[in-house]
């Protein structure tokens, strides 16, 4: 009994401190969106600093000798006997991992990362705008050598892309992503020479024309609110790339964008961002603070936007909720026109593909096989940077058939390089494809979703994912496991591959 108290006291006392880090990880948090979204061009080095200082602060605390001495005597002692439940010990074996990790790193390469930060972002908006990668280029050198040495501090033994890829997807390796990726490959490339030599396209010209840009927003923030997305725990806004942070559940800040004559990018772009949100605003507050009230990864986190924007967005019962609801935005759009031409028109495959975020289904996982390639040959020394636009080029015209006249269109229209972001890619195809077998999932175990869906209730399926997915948190040591517990076995690129091949041999009349 004593001993039991004597955990259960140095748990309690380990989970205080955490829940500090955790309070100061929010403002920074707060800090980041805020100078994508609302701070002035001008206050950029004053925010520098600002983070430069903060990171300071957050990086003493995270390395604090008593969170090392908290976590040895736990560690060593029985956590069920002493009655701690999967949730505390979970909590107890990140800690550990996230401990081991920040420990490794000095103080001033945490400060350089905060400070490269914003200047990487404001010097990629600028390049960006100016169409010129080799103003970005020096910015992306710094990172690669800020990434090398940190994988070489942490983790010396392991290649350097598995070190920074395990921040974004636990137990993961590029090995494993080689395996995973060339299947996905080797049944996409077949498939979209296919539709683009014997498929029919549907058309979507009806959907073009000058759609007001507030107007668009006013309906995207209906929609956002529909699938659930709380505006007493969130807000949303517009930003140069859409993104989800903020700086708590109660404090979910989305981000979107709008093309004048393009309806429904803006829409699919916000059903993206709630998804993410829905997510950060599931999360279990009984746990509130503590590394197991985070996200698994962001492989899951990504399965759980591409979940609501292509299996429920892009599926034929949402059409028949969504055409309503654009009619009602913009009576000009064709009365003649059924769910089923919407739901034909929003499933057009890119010909040519080369914006990322506007890839459809089919062209999206290229788009971040090249990626992957580039960023993991940027890390191991086989890519160089200035090699980087005409490879970046040259395997858009190998995986997707096009090449990208500008840099602006190409090499620098992702934000990620310009936050160190090395390994977070990956993550977008990983969770396409737990995406596709979770809601296969939930459709065995929802009977009549298809017929909520097309009435616009999205209650039981919100329910569902979040005592499934969003309450568990980090429970589970991978997305492996988690899928296991969820849908029986573990990520199986078969189920998603089957998908696309089922759904546009359909919609282009193979």
């Amino acid at each position: 009994m004593v001993a039991s108290t004597a955990v259960n006291e140095t748990y309690e006392a380990l989970a205080k401190k955490l829940k500090e880090v955790s309070a100061l990880a929010g403002v920074q948090g707060l800090l980041g969106w805020d100078e994508m979204v609302m701070m002035p061009a001008g206050a950029a080095a004053s925010r520098a600093a600002q983070k430069k200082a903060l990171a300071g602060v957050l990086y003493d605390k995270q390395v604090d000798k008593e969170i090392g001495e908290l976590l040895a005597k736990l560690q060593a002692a029985n956590l069920e006997e002493a009655g701690l439940d999967a949730f505390q010990q979970a909590n107890i074996r990140e800690a550990a991992r996230d401990y081991k990790k920040v420990t490794a790193v000095t103080k001033d390469i945490a400060q350089k990362e905060a400070e490269l930060e914003s200047h990487g972002y404001q010097t990629w908006v600028k390049a960006r705008q100016e169409s010129d990668f080799s103003q970005f280029a020096p910015v992306l050198t710094e990172w690669i050598e800020l990434r090398k040495e940190k994988a070489r501090l942490i983790d010396p033994s392991r290649e350097v892309y598995d070190v920074n890829l395990d921040d974004y997807e636990k137990g993961m390796t590029a090995a494993r992503l080689d395996e995973i990726f060339s299947q996905v490959k080797a049944g996409l490339v077949p498939l979209l020479a296919e539709i683009r030599s014997r498929g029919t396209a549907p058309s979507d010209a009806w959907l073009k024309g000058d759609f007001d840009t507030e107007k668009q927003a006013a309906l995207c923030h209906k929609l956002a609110v529909a699938l659930g997305f709380s505006l007493e725990k969130g807000r949303l806004d517009v930003s140069v790339h859409p993104f989800t942070g903020g700086a708590h559940p109660t404090d979910v800040r989305m981000t979107t964008r709008f093309k004048k004559e393009d309806v429904t990018e803006g829409i699919t772009a916000a059903i993206h961002e709630t998804g993410h949100a829905l997510y950060e605003q599931g999360r279990n507050l009984e746990y509130d603070g503590l590394p197991v009230n985070s996200a698994m990864g962001m492989g899951v986190h990504e399965s759980q936007s591409l979940l609501w924007e292509r299996m429920v967005g892009l599926s034929k019962p949402f059409a028949a909720y969504l055409l309503p609801q654009i009619r009602e935005a913009f009576p000009e759009v064709p009365a003649d026109k059924s769910p089923e031409d919407l739901y034909a028109a929003m499933n057009i495959i890119k010909d040519p593909s080369f914006i990322r975020v506007e890839a459809d289904e089919v062209t999206y996982p290229m788009h971040i096989i090249l990626r992957y390639e580039l960023e993991r040959g940027l890390l191991d020394g086989s890519v160089s940077v200035d090699q980087l636009p005409a490879l970046w080029n040259q395997k858009m015209k190998e995986y997707l058939g096009c090449e990208p006249e500008t840099d602006a269109k190409g090499v620098l229209q992702d934000v990620h390089w310009s936050a160190g972001l090395f390994g977070y890619f990956p993550t977008y195809l990983l969770g396409a494809m737990y995406a596709t077998q979770i809601f296969k999932t939930a459709e065995k175990e929802l009977p009549g979703l298809s017929d909520d869906i097309a009435a616009g209730k999205f209650d039981r399926l919100r329910q569902w994912l979040n005592d499934k997915i969003h309450r568990v948190g980090s429970l589970h040591t991978s997305g492996d496991e988690l899928m296991k517990v969820v849908t029986g076995s573990p990520l199986d690129p078969s189920v998603f591959l089957g998908f696309l091949k089922e759904k546009y041999s359909e919609l282009y009349k193979l």
